[in-house]
């Protein structure tokens, strides 16, 4: 189906351009959301006589988006999450657990919509994610998934907390070795104390 866009659409085009798409993505999506309009004569002729409104309409949201986008851009929020020891999290992170934290951190003015989350998180870690304040201005924040408040500060400084664990596990552990001992005896420091009586 032909459409003539009435803002800006990643991958799409800009404002007034003549794209054609997919017949279900323009019914269900791009003609109710009035992002776009169908391309005949008669719809032509009434963008051309709104141009101007509609471009302008554009220009001032998105100069309210840049002005918001000043206290999103950087923000990182934390979520405390249960997991598996491997770091994975039993359940997943998705949108609106990010935009009920932005939320609850004071950010209202961004809506599930605008969180560009490729797909939900399923780890411990952190994590980039886009904010599309407005289609021309796009910000980041940063998620932080961690099991505790003590993790969360130890990750945001950059230590892999995943990676620290199992060296701690690995150094933390030792075998007791007796070099006299037959195959599948168990070194006890008992018995390895008898020997050496017996030696002497």
């Amino acid at each position: 189906m032909e459409i003539i866009l009435l803002e800006r659409i990643e991958k799409l085009g800009a404002i007034g351009d003549i794209v054609t798409v997919k017949d279900g993505y323009a019914r269900n999506y791009l003609l109710p959301n009035k992002k776009a309009l169908r391309s005949n004569n008669a719809n032509k002729k009434v963008f051309e006589a709104n141009r101007a409104k509609i471009e302008a309409d554009n220009a001032a949201r998105r100069s309210d988006a840049e002005k918001a986008a000043e206290g999103v851009n950087g923000k990182q929020i934390v979520l405390i999450r249960q997991s598996s020891n491997a770091g994975q999290l039993y359940g997943s992170v998705a949108v609106r657990d990010i935009v009920e934290a932005l939320h609850a951190d004071g950010v209202t003015n961004v809506s599930k919509a605008m969180v560009v989350l490729e797909r939900p998180i399923k780890t411990l870690g952190l994590f980039d994610v886009k904010v599309a304040l407005h289609p021309e201005v796009v910000t980041t924040i940063s998620v932080n998934v961690a099991r505790s408040p003590d993790e969360a500060d130890l990750q945001a400084q950059g230590v892999d907390v995943m990676a620290d664990l199992f060296e701690k596990d690995e150094s933390g552990f030792t075998e007791d070795y007796d070099p006299n001992a037959e195959p599948g005896e168990i070194a006890t420091s008992a018995a390895a104390d008898e020997e050496t009586a017996e030696e002497a």
